[in-house]
């Protein structure tokens, strides 16, 4: 089960538009779907609204919402809700999905938030999932983020969201670098994590960079080049799911847009099964 697009896609951000304006039919070729974030181009007008429907004609696209926080405890915002959906619609979102996190709590945090692991917030959240699934007509993917703190857990982080997709019946946004970030900083087996998750529900992947702050701790940046265990984490996914959708995300110290581009040439590599994971960065 995934969403209605395919093969190797790239986060949309402002800092990188017009080098891809600049590629041409280069950049359309290389690239097979992008990701925005609603919450950033809503009610957007003028040279930035013209610019970003020049894309969204051009390419399928998907959405990632950063503000709805399905953990939170305030009431969710059916005034953003409403917004998002016909962002969706104007566009031709060919998939919704959002954070398995919190971001508020009577005002927006800027921050996503862990979520404890009880059977408690499984229900909460669960019932806001189907809340938004209602409300959007549509089913919407949940992705399993990095976090740096557990208090007191009466859930693993594997069986909470286990929990969350089977009781709220949604997709899952599986994010490869996540498992491996989580799987060092708290000392799982990332392999194990992988195969227990419910892989039938992946609407697609997602795949970026982090920063390595200490052997035991790395940071969830999307700053980087992709390092190598993840790309190798990647390929073990394809090999359990089949070549589903996949996107990089790289939100700021943007390189040329040929490495961005080769690093999506590289997801669609590892889909065909035409070259090993790429070897730099080894170790980190």
């Amino acid at each position: 089960m995934s969403a209605d697009v395919v093969g190797a896609g790239l986060g949309l951000r402002r800092g990188f538009m017009q080098s891809l304006v600049d590629q041409g039919e280069a950049a359309r070729e290389a690239i097979d779907f992008m990701e925005v974030a609603p919450e950033n181009w809503i009610d957007i007008g003028g040279r930035d609204g013209r610019r970003f429907r020049a894309f969204s004609e051009r390419y399928p696209f998907v959405c990632h919402g950063l503000s709805l926080s399905l953990g939170g405890p305030s009431p969710l915002d059916f005034e953003l809700l409403a917004a998002i959906k016909q962002f969706l619609n104007d566009h031709r979102i060919r998939c919704y999905t959002e954070h398995l996190s919190a971001c508020s709590d009577h005002g927006h945090l800027y921050d996503l938030m862990p979520i404890p692991f009880t059977d408690e917030a499984v229900r909460h959240v669960a019932k806001r999932i189907r809340q938004t699934q209602d409300f959007l007509e549509r089913r919407i993917g949940i992705e399993n983020v990095s976090y740096y703190a557990a208090p007191d857990p009466a859930l693993t982080e594997l069986e909470f969201v286990n929990a969350v997709v089977d009781e709220a019946d949604c997709l899952l946004l599986l994010d490869v670098n996540n498992i491996h970030v989580n799987s060092v900083n708290f000392g799982y087996d990332p392999l194990a994590f992988l195969h227990g998750l419910p892989l039938h529900r992946v609407a697609y992947l997602h795949i970026a960079g982090h920063a390595w702050e200490a052997d035991d701790l790395r940071i969830d940046t999307h700053g980087a080049a992709v390092a190598a265990p993840v790309w190798q984490l990647l390929r073990a996914a394809f090999e359990r799911c089949g070549p589903v959708p996949t996107l990089l995300e790289r939100d700021f110290n943007f390189p040329p847009i040929s490495e961005l581009l080769g690093e999506v040439a590289a997801i669609r590599a590892l889909q065909s099964a035409k070259a090993p994971p790429p070897s730099a960065a080894l170790g980190h």
